[in-house]
Formats: structure tokens, C-alpha cells, sequence
């Protein structure tokens, strides 16, 4: 069934959220430091190994890189297109009004744990690739794998930042839903260059989120997320 994965995905980020809140209540909080400490290094090394993968090439025993240009073009055109339809803003008032809604306003951290989850579980090649595996094949095995990877982070997310982690799965249904829906209308248009350009650009997003968590610095990921239609646009026209 055609979205099935999806739907997995989702039940698995709310089952690893519900087991963090009732973990974060007996954890001290060094305990809880030394999680986000992990989950930080962790994504940086996920985020590395998913850039590496689509950018090296090995010819004749030599290392070189490919798409290089193609990633900076990406990252500085759609940085500028984020920054100007400001994302980073417009998905805090979204956490913002989350937290209203379901009565958190005590909560500090909610909109935090909302947009840090939702970028980690959303972004990267497994959530693209699956989500168009799910909407071509009806294959879903890649969005389970991924899903239960995504029930042990949130596990930690929840346990660290609080309930906002939970609300990552609006975006999943949202996101990778709409990538298996749309597969058949796109279908003619992919190819294997272009899922691994896009894999490059969403693990370089991977690893801001990585060093926003370990060491505590603002690198507006958010308004990056436009660098994703970078290797669309690039394959569409050429």
C-alpha cells in the first residue's frame, strides 16, 4: 500500500516521543546533557558520511569530488531565498502555535524540541529516497528502516528537550506524504545523479543541525531548507 511507510513513520516519532516524556522524569539532568552531547556528535557523523557518499569518487585509486559546485550554488542560493521568505520565523510562530494549542505555554523549550526534531527526522536522504520508493514501487522497507531509527532519536529528543518533539510527526505526514504523492508526477524527471545531489544536500543540512545541538550554536538551518530544490532545478533544466 502507497504510503504506508509514511504512516509508520509517524505512529514510530509519537511511540519514541511517549517513552522519552516518561523516561525524562526520572533522568537528572546531567544525564540528559550527556544524551544531547551524543545525539549531537552522532548527527554530525551522519551528516558527514551522507555528503561524502554522494560527492566522492574513486578513479583510478585516486579520491576526487563531484557536485561540489552544484552543492555551494544550492546552499548560498537557497540560504538567500530562505532567508528572504524568513522559514526559520514562520516555522517558530507554527511551534509557537502548537504550544498554545495544546496548553505547554510553561514549556521553554517546546518550540525548540519541535523544529531541532522535525529537522533531524525530515532532512536527509532516507526520508527523500523512501518517501519516492513508497509513491513509485509501493516499496516502503527504506521508511521503515528509517523509521526505526527515528523512534530511538526521538527516544532521546524527548527525553532531553520535551513534548514539542512529539509535533515532528506534522511535518513527516506532511513531508514525506507529499513526496510519495507526488512521485508519479515527478517520476519522469528523476534520475540517479539527482536523488544522489539531493542526498549530498540534505546530509550538509544534517550536519548544521549536528553542531547546533553539540555545540550550542545558531546556524539557521531552517532558512536553508530552499537549498533543496538546488539539484531539482539543476537537473530539470540540464
Amino acid at each position: 500500500m502507497k504510503g504506508l511507510g509514511t504512516i509508520i513513520n509517524v505512529l514510530a516519532v509519537l511511540a519514541g516521543g511517549g517513552i522519552g516524556l516518561v523516561v525524562r522524569g526520572g533522568m537528572k539532568q546531567r544525564y540528559q546533557d550527556i544524551m544531547m552531547q551524543a545525539l549531537g556528535m552522532a548527527t554530525i557523523f551522519v551528516g558527514i558520511v551522507g555528503a561524502l557518499q554522494g560527492m566522492l569518487t574513486v578513479e583510478d585509486g585516486s579520491l576526487g569530488s563531484q557536485g561540489t559546485l552544484l552543492l555551494v550554488l544550492s546552499l548560498t542560493i537557497g540560504g538567500l531565498a530562505g532567508e528572504f521568505l524568513n522559514i526559520e520565523e514562520k516555522l517558530e510562530q507554527f511551534g509557537e502555535w502548537l504550544k498554545r494549542k495544546v496548553h505547554a505555554e510553561q514549556n521553554a523549550r517546546f518550540v525548540e524540541a519541535f523544529v531541532t526534531t522535525s529537522l533531524v527526522v525530515c532532512v536527509g536522504a532516507m526520508a527523500i529516497v523512501g518517501a519516492l520508493e513508497d509513491g513509485l514501487s509501493g516499496d516502503a522497507s527504506m521508511l521503515i528502516i528509517k523509521s526505526a531509527l527515528d523512534f530511538a532519536i526521538v527516544i532521546v529528543f524527548a527525553s532531553t528537550l520535551g513534548v514539542g518533539s512529539l509535533f515532528s510527526a506534522i511535518p513527516i505526514a506532511i513531508w514525506e506524504g507529499g513526496i510519495t504523492l507526488a512521485a508519479t508526477l515527478i517520476a519522469p524527471f528523476l534520475s540517479d545523479a539527482l536523488i544522489t545531489d539531493l542526498s549530498a544536500v540534505g546530509s550538509v543540512l544534517i550536519f548544521g543541525v549536528g553542531v547546533n545541538l553539540l555545540f550550542d550554536r545558531k546556524i539557521r538551518v531552517d532558512n536553508l531548507l530552499p537549498a533543496l530544490l538546488g539539484p531539482v532545478v539543476y537537473h530539470i533544466l540540464l
